[in-house]
């Protein structure tokens, strides 16, 4: 089975809704019958987290069988990983349960729920800290080569963000003092914070995870067009390392597609001329790729875009004034092979993407600004999605001290 760009159809999340709510109400209606139902309340609660478990994951692969290129494949992967937390939760409070059962009552239940926004926190913060020294390393490296600007500090920013994050959590978990009613708008604040900053990891997780996956994929030897974006070049018109790893990744598949089936692919070199620059980053490119043996009508050259997204726009409408229901790919770094496929389904265009490699003190910086820039898009989904977590932190903890 082909995981990539194979399906027409998208794949669709409402029963997890629908079971979510049939879960909250037979678990309300059993607590208010008694504790003695303490047992089958947890035992189905269990069970509704592997089944959303098993749900996100089919999603997830139904999502990159569908439009890999999208904000969904984030999220059903970070709340994958959330919602398996809660699994790992409940499972624990089970055997807690059966080795001292009178340590549990209702509040129990929902206390768990609404502390496992705080447990993700804390479970995962080695794997953030070890992350956080990393990006802080690269960045610092970045910054001997590249020069400083506030781009290049990126990483270090994030990290900052993160560290300080853990830390006000923390600190608030630990010195809540008051009245009950008091206490209880503490713990409320903590989770809510901990809601945004579990929703805010998740994404980060998800858009790490799906970066990679969309790097390793290897399109079908059978393109007819191979779309370079461009990027800067040097002040003599001749490409900088990273604009000839992407032309270079695109000679590579051009040969190893002529090879394996005897097709010739068409090279569409994208990018506009900027203000520093002698000619257009497209010319820039066919330029190179003659050099390299490409013959010149090989080349179609589409020299006004300034943007990722009007690389794609004009480029599909070179392709269609072609050939219509061509077979597309782009070629770009690997760091920016998800946005850029966003891109290209934005403006209607299926295209799969390669992503020609990096030097390490770059990748991740450039990781971090692809990941603000994911953050930018879908606001609304990404607020209803946040809200929904909010929501659901809100209201186990005032179950908890009903």
């Amino acid at each position: 089975m082909k995981l990539f760009d194979t399906l027409d159809k998208k794949p669709k999340l409402y029963h997890i809704a629908v079971l979510s709510v049939a879960v909250f109400i037979i678990v309300f209606l059993l607590l208010e019958k008694g504790m003695e139902h303490i047992v089958t309340v947890n035992l189905i609660l269990g069970l509704y987290y592997l089944s959303v478990i098993a749900l996100l994951v089919h999603a997830f692969i139904g999502q990159l069988r569908y439009n890999p290129y999208s904000y969904n494949t984030i999220l059903y992967f970070g709340y994958a990983l959330f919602v398996g937390l809660l699994l790992l939760t409940q499972i624990s409070v089970i055997r807690q349960y059966y080795l001292d059962p009178e340590m549990f009552y209702e509040e129990r239940v929902f206390a768990v729920v609404s502390g496992s926004f705080g447990n993700f926190i804390i479970l995962s913060f080695p794997f953030l800290l070890v992350f956080c020294v990393a990006l802080c390393i690269s960045n610092i490296v970045l910054l001997r080569h590249e020069g400083r600007s506030f781009v290049n500090v990126l990483g270090i920013i994030l990290s900052a963000m993160i560290i300080a994050g853990v830390a006000v959590y923390m600190k608030r978990s630990y010195y809540i003092m008051g009245s009950q009613r008091e206490v209880m708008f503490q713990e409320m604040f903590n989770n809510i914070f901990a809601a945004v900053y579990l929703y805010f990891e998740c994404m980060l997780l998800g858009t790490m995870a799906a970066g990679y996956l969309v790097t390793r994929y290897v399109p079908d030897y059978d393109r007819d067009y191979m779309i370079i974006l461009g990027c800067a070049m040097f002040k003599d018109g001749t490409p900088t390392p990273l604009l000839r790893a992407r032309i270079d990744a695109a000679l590579d598949f051009y040969h190893k597609q002529l090879n394996a089936t005897g097709k010739k692919l068409k090279f569409i070199t994208s990018g506009g001329q900027g203000s520093n620059e002698i000619f257009s980053e497209s010319l820039c490119m066919k330029k190179y790729l003659m050099k390299k043996g490409i013959q010149e009508d090989e080349i179609l050259e589409e020299d006004r875009s300034t943007t990722t997204y009007e690389n794609m726009l004009y480029s599909k409408k070179l392709i269609e004034d072609e050939l219509p229901k061509a077979k597309v790919s782009f070629s770009t770094n690997n760091f920016h092979v998800f946005r850029a496929g966003l891109f290209a389904r934005r403006v209607k265009m299926r295209a799969t993407g390669i992503g020609s490699k990096t030097k390490w003190y770059f990748w991740p910086n450039a990781a971090v600004r692809e990941f603000v820039g994911l953050l930018s898009k879908h606001r609304l989904k990404q607020l209803l999605v946040l809200l929904g977590t909010i929501v659901v932190a809100v209201v186990f903890t005032m179950l908890e001290y009903r």
